[in-house]
């Protein structure tokens, strides 16, 4: 039995591992649009269209085409494997993103423009789920670091979350908005072609199951559901505190410092993922994830005392600390609760769970915001994490069940 190691040397060990440095960097590349897309678009048909409305509507259609996308892309990869499901794609989207570009240049319709935001965002391949797949496979011999290694991939997303936009606006300011959407589509061209050409990626095969779940796919597995469901109320979360920080430090006079609480809160979610993963876990896995997901909803109450915006941006962190710890369990339980031939499909279900729920966040938020208070979005937060903690108690059997055999 090896000696318990520092955090250090968890994430050092897992550096490494053989291709996992080189497949963390290439899929942190790829993922990059998801932090740059989004103000991009908007600022770009902003100033093209002179309408937020249409700048708006397509930007959804890109998080819409996300949310569809992902799952679908994932259940091919399961049957059809890694490269030949997300090289394709890349190209889609690359090629998605070009046309948009194109077609607002024309003076094209918006529902063209909106129509390529949909095809763009569904084929923007979904390397996430790729590589969270190919963790358990990297650190076969040491599973003692897999609750580390997904702490890891989830402080990355948080970090291309906090780098994304401000990349995004640099560019945008130095050159145009359509340079940052050109980058955006590189970056996922490059970042998937990077990715596949690994060894892990470009030999992983499908399973012999793959296929043989019917339509539900990794649905049938009651522990998939349980996470899918749970996640959806803290994707509201995300999106209700999103919407709710520009109101808060505009009632302040200091709407442009909006950009650095939310920073603040990505940063304080990397923190707690970093803490997470840097800790051997002697408890069950579904325990520790009830756990967290128990703790979330307190963490959002102390934003409810800010007096001034450099109170906030304290008190906003116990609102982040627990995001990526929750979302890493989640995510390493997946894994052990997934059918066998839809491990890769059961990774892009809490995804999408999560990615529907900021959407209904952003809308129900913005209203709060806007006719009630921005307290308000942290009080329906909290609510709502309490609902996801719920699900989480209520099912927490079924995290640890046996996966579901394929259908005979």
């Amino acid at each position: 039995m090896r000696p318990a190691m520092s955090g250090t040397a968890r994430y050092a060990a897992i550096l490494r591992t053989p291709h996992v440095a080189p497949l963390l960097a290439a899929s942190m590349l790829a993922r990059l649009p998801f932090g740059i897309y989004a103000l991009a678009v908007v600022l770009y048909l902003a100033e093209a269209r002179d309408s937020y409305a249409v700048a708006g509507l397509v930007d959804g259609a890109f998080g819409i085409g996300a949310a569809v996308g992902i799952p679908v892309q994932s259940r091919m990869i399961d049957r059809f494997g890694q490269r030949g499901v997300l090289l394709p794609l890349a190209v889609v989207d690359a090629t998605a993103t070009g046309a948009l570009i194109a077609l607002t240049e024309l003076d094209a319709p918006t529902v063209a423009l909106v129509g390529c935001a949909l095809v763009g965002g569904f084929a923007i391949p979904a390397i996430g789920t790729a590589m969270r797949a190919l963790w358990p496979e990297l650190l076969r011999k040491r599973e003692e670091l897999l609750s580390a290694a997904f702490a890891l991939d989830g402080v990355s997303i948080e970090l291309l979350f906090t780098v994304g936009p401000l990349l995004s606006a640099a560019i945008i300011a130095a050159v145009s908005p359509i340079a940052a959407l050109a980058l955006s589509a590189v970056c996922a061209l490059v970042g998937t072609v990077l990715f596949v050409l690994q060894p892990p990626s470009r030999d992983w095969t499908p399973h012999r199951d793959a296929g043989g779940h019917g339509r539900l796919g990794a649905l049938r597995s009651p522990g998939v559901v349980t996470l899918a469901l749970a996640a959806a109320p803290v994707g509201f979360c995300f999106g209700a505190v999103e919407i709710s920080m520009p109101a808060f430090a505009e009632q302040f006079g200091a709407a442009a410092w909006a950009g650095v609480l939310l920073s603040v809160w990505a940063a304080a979610s990397a923190v707690g993922g970093l803490a997470y993963g840097a800790r051997h876990w002697s408890r069950p896995l579904p325990s520790v994830y009830v756990t967290i997901a128990l703790l979330l909803p307190l963490g959002f109450l102390p934003a409810l005392l800010a007096p001034s915006v450099a109170a906030m941006a304290l008190l906003i962190v116990p609102a982040g600390l627990l995001i990526a710890p929750l979302g890493a369990a989640a995510n390493q339980i997946v894994g052990t609760v997934a059918p066998a031939g839809a491990v890769t499909e059961a990774y892009s279900w809490p995804t999408t769970f999560l990615i529907a729920g900021f959407a209904v966040g952003t809308a129900l938020g913005g209203h709060l915001a806007e006719h009630v208070s921005w307290e308000a979005c942290f009080v329906a937060a909290s609510a709502a994490a309490a609902l996801g903690a719920g699900i989480a108690l209520g099912r927490r059997a079924t995290l640890s069940a046996a996966p579901v055999p394929a259908v005979p």
